[in-house]
């Protein structure tokens, strides 16, 4: 899933009770550790080029960094340790492990597979690529309904 979507996901599904854009952030946490400071070292050494970056241009650290990032067994750690110190910003955080069983399914062997359990597990699934259109159409209507649903519920209260 891109990253755009998963901060969606995140602001529509947990930042309603309070704390909207930290939810938003939490669910494009995963790719930010990864795939955006990658982003950003690439466009500090202006050598940025839009699109999927092929494997053979990746820094090595790039890989446990995502792997760290795309764990719910990491997730669901910092979640817990956070809960017991900020327990109002807990629920937001749960766009995190949420990013992370959105890419689950939608990540091929290919390119970043989802590690799920790791370090327990290294377990990953071939899964159908979220660019394919019967993926992508799919989960932007998904996020179009949640939002105008969220935003008629504000609007109720009002």
């Amino acid at each position: 899933m891109d990253t755009f979507s998963h901060a969606l996901w995140g602001f529509g599904l947990f930042g309603f009770r309070r704390y909207p854009k930290f939810a938003a952030l939490m669910g494009a946490m995963p790719d930010l550790i990864s795939f955006g400071a990658l982003f950003l070292l690439r466009v500090i050494e202006g050598n940025y080029t839009w699109g999927k970056p092929a494997l053979s241009t990746l820094p090595a650290w790039i890989y446990p960094a995502y792997t760290v990032g795309h764990s719910f067994v990491v997730a669901f750690v910092v979640i817990g340790l956070m809960a017991v110190w900020r327990k109002e910003i807990a629920f937001a955080m749960l766009a995190w492990p949420f990013h992370i069983l959105l890419d689950f399914p939608f990540h091929s062997l290919d390119y970043f597979a989802t590690p799920l359990l790791w370090p327990l597990s290294d377990v990953k699934v071939d899964g159908i690529p979220w660019s394919h259109w019967y993926i992508w159409w799919p989960n932007l209507a998904g996020i179009v309904i949640l939002l105008a649903y969220r935003y008629k519920q504000k609007r109720r209260i009002l």
